[in-house]
């Protein structure tokens, strides 16, 4: 898994709440599990004016240019920035992938459905609670300016804005040594190997019958 330390990046304001998962990534893309294939379909219905299927070439479909990701000043945003009940909807994990696989390193909302946020932090994605009130004055800043960035210091637990602007955040301690050494559920485990081994080793001495070829 990726690790997440300290990101800079611009923030692309995404004014509306109860982004539900198909709207992040529609059911008909869910068709493999390989976690890469998926930015390109990121907000899929949004983005593009006309309906794609898994095999469509999509840089034949017709953009739409109202939809605020499709802006050329956010192409290489890295912080969304969203409303209340982000992520709600079904429980598929393909959201978090299509998300970091455009670009994005962090959400920034004032709540999440519990299911993304959870598959968020096993994929290497920050999924930032903060206030309303700070929600609100950091989607003022985006639309006061062509482009706003913001440093995410996830050891410091910090935001600083491009024009001073800061806060601090809460984060689950567990949670943070995982995004901070890049460990998933996959990891934490083999940080065990040689425990695992070692007790292996005395279960197969201890008990040779369960063993048998």
């Amino acid at each position: 898994m990726q690790q997440f330390i300290r990101e800079t990046g611009v923030v692309m304001p995404l004014d509306r709440a109860n982004v539900d998962t198909d709207q992040i990534i529609p059911k008909q893309y869910l068709k493999s599990i390989k976690r890469t294939g998926f930015g390109v379909n990121l907000f899929d219905d949004w983005r593009y004016l006309d309906p794609g299927e898994p095999d469509t070439d999509h840089s034949t479909r017709r953009i739409n240019p109202e939809f605020i990701l499709n802006e050329p000043r956010y192409r290489d945003a890295k912080i969304l920035l969203a409303r209340d009940n982000f992520g709600c909807g079904s429980s598929r994990e393909h959201a978090p992938w299509a998300i970091m696989e455009y670009g994005f390193r962090a959400v920034i909302a004032p709540s999440f459905a519990d299911i993304f946020f959870n598959n968020s932090f096993k994929n290497g994605l920050l999924p930032l609670v903060l206030d309303a009130a700070l929600v609100d004055a950091l989607f003022a800043r985006t639309q006061g300016a062509e482009t706003y960035a913001l440093t995410i210091d996830l050891a410091a637990q910090t935001l600083l804005g491009e024009d001073g602007w800061s806060a601090g955040f809460s984060i689950d301690p567990f949670r943070k040594t995982c995004l901070l050494e890049g460990l998933d559920e996959i990891g934490l485990t083999l940080k065990e190997a040689d425990a695992i081994r070692a007790y292996e080793s005395r279960r197969r001495a201890d008990a040779p019958w369960l063993f048998r070829e």
